[in-house]
């Protein structure tokens, strides 16, 4: 069995729309202090442009795990 892990940060933009940035194989022993300091710094550098709008705000982050087995 494979498990992949992603971390998910959704951001506001200044178009009042929700914008994902995933992160496919995040580091290990990630925590809510060191995720929200990123995504802090994403929203105070301006970095990404959407077609959605610019990012302004951090709205939530999600560790999302996914098992798969090779069955043939």
């Amino acid at each position: 069995m494979a498990t992949k892990t992603t971390l998910q940060m959704t951001f506001m933009t200044d178009q009042d729309k929700k914008v994902r940035i995933n992160i496919p194989g995040p580091k290990a022993g990630l925590d809510a202090n060191a995720v929200g300091q990123v995504m802090d710094l994403i929203v105070s550098k301006g970095i990404f442009a959407f077609p959605q709008g610019k990012i302004v705000k951090k709205v939530d982050a999600v560790q999302v795990s996914t098992d798969s087995t090779t069955l043939l």
